[in-house]
């Protein structure tokens, strides 16, 4: 028994509730910090991106009519997962980081920020939103509804606090969401999707790539079934080609700066970024002397 061979973790992509290989049947090599061969990661392709995205507008009906209670306790749900698999998050960050203690604040703040804004995913409409006061028998509200599928580009930096701050904002309003992982690093990106898998998520309301930005920047900003963007960075040729490419159906732009800080990401308004907001008028009948009615 001792010259056995272990078996070693096959990273995959995540689509549609499931984890095919990439159609384009290429990888490239994830290393360590100390630049040791780690493992193969899935160098995705535009049918990819297709799959994806067709995936995540697949669900949109079903999610957006999910209750607000629900979505706040599968999202809960994704923090006892990953709470239970907390040894194996460190593990794989503490070989991109070299740093036992730095991957394990990483894998606490990820913890800590899915309990955030689960707690959000059920207050955000009653806080935000809004009855307006008008001149005329009309009742008059305002409301915020999910914006469709959004693209988000994760920062190669945080591979685990950077996706979860990504992509539970814009699920917690009802989005979904096609997620392009980090590209140096996108190893927990694809164990946090085991952790989704079990979390009671519907299939296709989290979708995550893994493979070159740069190949990919504009086959997910082109898509006319993308309804948004988010980006995190400061490479001016990546944001410049994407906002061209948003205006091609005025896609919605998010771009934020590399800062997974507490008191930056943990902020409601990050929830209404990829929102869009509905005002109704409903007319009403003055039935009182003073004017009151219904």
């Amino acid at each position: 028994m001792s010259n056995r061979i272990p078996v070693l973790k096959t990273y995959k992509i995540f689509i549609n509730g499931q984890f095919p290989r990439t159609e384009s049947g290429r990888y490239y090599k994830v290393k360590d910090a100390k630049g040791k061969f780690i493992a193969n990661a899935c160098l995705c392709s535009r049918k990819d991106v297709r799959d994806a995205v067709k995936a995540a507008y697949e669900a949109i009906g079903k999610w957006n009519k999910s209750s607000a209670f629900l979505k706040s306790q599968i999202v809960y749900r994704m923090a006892e997962v990953l709470e239970g698999r907390k040894n194996q998050f460190i593990d794989e960050l503490t070989l991109y980081y070299g740093d036992a203690s730095k991957a394990k604040e990483e894998v606490e703040s990820s913890i800590d920020r899915l309990v955030y804004f689960s707690g959000w995913a059920d207050k955000y409409q009653q806080v935000f939103s809004s009855v307006n006061p008008i001149a005329g028998s009309y009742f008059n509200f305002s409301v915020y509804e999910p914006t469709g599928v959004i693209g988000i580009f994760c920062p190669d930096e945080f591979p685990l606090l950077g996706l979860i701050s990504a992509i539970i904002p814009a699920i917690v309003a009802g989005n979904c969401v096609v997620a392009l992982a980090s590209e140096k690093y996108p190893l927990p990106s694809i164990t946090f999707a085991e952790a989704l898998a079990t979390s009671d998520l519907p299939s296709g309301v989290v979708n995550i790539l893994t493979g070159s930005r740069k190949e990919l920047i504009d086959h997910l900003s082109t898509h006319l079934q993308v309804h948004g963007l988010v980006y995190f960075g400061n490479n001016q040729d990546e944001i410049k080609t994407l906002q061209n490419n948003a205006s091609i159906n005025v896609k919605r732009v998010n771009i934020y700066p590399v800062d997974m800080s507490e008191n930056v990401v943990e902020n409601p308004y990050r929830i209404l970024d990829v929102c869009e907001v509905k005002t109704t008028w409903h007319p009403i009948e003055n039935i009182q002397p003073s004017g009151g009615g219904y």
